[in-house]
């Protein structure tokens, strides 16, 4: 059926559903307090970590980081599309969805899927039909089976192949632009973003294309161009060749990360079906996530050299906070001239495989990496491994994988377990002298804001999500003028908020699930939130929007101070500091 459905029907929709019913039609769920819990559906465990909220709507996993609504979690567990998730819902709920013929269609995704699938076949057709780049493909090793497999293509030279076949109205060239396929020049014309490459699709969970790669058939630069963030690409998020993975195989025993989609490929072309790429960016925390959901071994496969390792840092890093009991990472380093692709094509499976059973473990890596930086032969250089591996340390859950680190780490520096904790200060809950996220410290019943740890407006922000009411007779002008990371995310969310006053967690989640913002709100719902009976939410965000309005004058006052030392102030400005004193 042609049309939008409308937002007031979706959080109409989100407000009566039932998560509780939702979720426990397809998985077991028991009585926790206010909440039910469960074995998490999205990955492997035998303790139970996956939390449903029926008063937030909304579902957690504090084991994979799993999280989102009943919208989100048929999405997820049925595999089915944001449109189809709703008609599933209200199909349940018995009513009917509406469609309205008035709004734009914009944001009608399933037709963006739908080109991005079209000019994927398109240009299948023309490396069929370009000689240059089928023996460009043949002679990186890659054979007809496994560009069908994956959907390899060409894209001609040219400045408008894509925009003349597709865009052949205004609004078809609209779609072409909110795919990221072409780009608009200052006068207002276009041309395609991809020319004289050969194409890789990039595929979501349910095999349609969201995106694309290109690699240059010459030296030309840039060497490898991915599509830009669009509302259905997210490269912090996705992994190049994962649904090809999955296709593949019945079960997933490891997966091994490399840097490029053409790594990807050549593994696969020599069985190795279970290789997926980073697409241009650095391992995520959303990344690993999706990673761990499907396996318990995951090993990083990068170049020996230093850009190599560095990239196994950064990814090491962001490992930390994720690693637990069962979950192995490892590091395989390849010798220096090798990439994955080069490798495999001269070595074969076999040596590819060996190498990759011979990675470095992470928390041999970590200790390697740090002991590189210090002399290990002195006393002086030994204390500073310690320093330097504290903050690492204290990423990790607490559990056995944690404390096993830390005895390597003693062992290191010449000290016994014991000791190393004491001396790092670090615990069962991490460093003692960081204070748990969402956690005000309390001083006679009220809140200081003085050391807050998150930011006072991460704090705000987690209180009206989990609290929206509690911003209904907020004044929000009292965020006017502030100039700071996520001021006007806040203002919008309170917004929001008092627009709907009947409107829940789950809904303003949902208003927001296609915002560049979108996916970090449901992480700060899971927060920690004080739910004491005498707990006021109302008071403590209208306390924290006073100490943001405090903030901004002083920031505002130090300014004119400052301007008025250097060139002088004018009348007007004078006035505003007198009354800003």
């Amino acid at each position: 059926m042609a049309g939008l459905i409308p937002q007031d029907f979706i959080d109409d929709l989100i407000a009566r559903a039932d998560i509780t019913e939702v979720v426990g039609r397809r998985v077991q769920l028991k009585k926790a307090g206010r909440e039910f819990k469960a074995c998490c559906p999205f990955h492997d465990e035998k303790t139970p970590s996956f939390t449903v909220s029926p008063g937030k709507g909304f579902y957690h996993c504090f084991g994979c980081g799993a999280h989102g609504t009943a919208i989100g979690f048929l999405m997820e567990f049925d595999h089915m599309s944001f449109v189809e998730a709703i008609e599933s819902l209200a199909a349940s709920m018995g009513v009917d969805v509406p469609r309205s013929e008035s709004d734009k269609p914009a944001r009608r995704y399933d037709e963006l899927f739908s080109l991005l699938d079209s000019v994927a076949r398109h240009w299948q057709n023309c490396l069929k039909e370009t000689p240059t780049a089928v023996e460009y493909v043949k002679q990186r090793g890659i054979d007809g089976s496994t560009a069908k497999r994956f959907g390899i293509g060409y894209a001609p030279d040219g400045w408008s192949n894509v925009l003349d076949k597709f865009g052949k109205s205004d609004e078809a060239t609209e779609k072409l632009l909110a795919t990221g396929l072409i780009i608009r020049k200052d006068n207002g014309q276009h041309y395609d973003r991809f020319r004289d490459r050969i194409m890789f699709p990039i595929r979501d969970a349910r095999g349609r294309t969201i995106g694309f790669g290109g690699r240059t058939l010459g030296d030309g630069e840039p060497k490898y161009l991915n599509s830009p963030e669009t509302v259905l690409f997210h490269k912090g998020r996705e992994l190049y060749g994962l649904y090809e993975a999955r296709q593949a195989l019945r079960s997933i025993e490891q997966l091994v990360v490399v840097e490029g989609y053409m790594d990807a490929v050549a593994l696969a072309r020599h069985g190795i079906d279970f290789a997926v790429a980073t697409l241009g960016t650095a391992t995520t925390p959303e990344h690993l996530n999706r990673l761990f959901r499907l396996t318990e071994n995951v090993c990083f496969a990068f170049d020996g050299d230093r850009a190599g390792r560095k990239a196994a840092w950064r990814a090491l890093e962001n490992a930390l906070p994720l690693i637990r009991e069962g979950r192995q990472i490892r590091f395989m380093f390849l010798p220096e001239g090798h990439d994955p692709d080069s490798y495999v094509n001269e070595f074969g499976t076999d040596e590819f495989l060996e190498a990759l059973d011979g990675g470095v473990a992470l928390s041999e890596f970590l200790i390697q990496e740090l002991a590189s930086q210090v002399d290990m032969d002195t006393i002086d250089g030994r204390a500073r491994l310690a320093e330097l591996a504290r903050p690492l340390v204290n990423k990790v859950p607490a559990g056995v994988y944690r404390e096993l680190l830390l005895e390597s780490l003693a062992d290191a520096v010449g000290l016994t377990a014991a000791k190393l904790e004491k001396m790092l200060g670090t615990g069962a809950s991490g460093d003692k002298r960081i204070q748990k996220p969402g956690a005000l410290q309390r001083s006679r019943g009220r809140k200081s804001f003085s050391a807050v740890q998150p930011s006072v407006i991460r704090h705000s922000i987690t209180l009206v999500l989990n609290e929206p009411q509690s911003c209904l007779k907020l004044d929000v002008e009292k965020l006017a003028g502030l100039n700071r990371p996520g001021a006007e995310l806040l203002r919008s969310l309170i917004e929001t908020a008092q627009a709907e006053p009947n409107i829940t967690t789950a809904g303003i989640l949902e208003r927001y699930r296609h915002h560049d913002e979108g996916r970090h709100l449901g992480k700060l719902v899971a927060s920690e939130v004080p739910l004491e009976e005498e707990f006021d939410a109302a008071a403590e965000l209208a306390e924290c929007l006073e100490q943001l309005a405090l903030a901004s004058r002083k920031a505002r006052i130090d300014f004119l101070i400052e301007k008025q030392r250097v060139s002088g102030l004018s009348d007007d400005e004078k006035s505003e500091l007198r009354a800003l004193h």
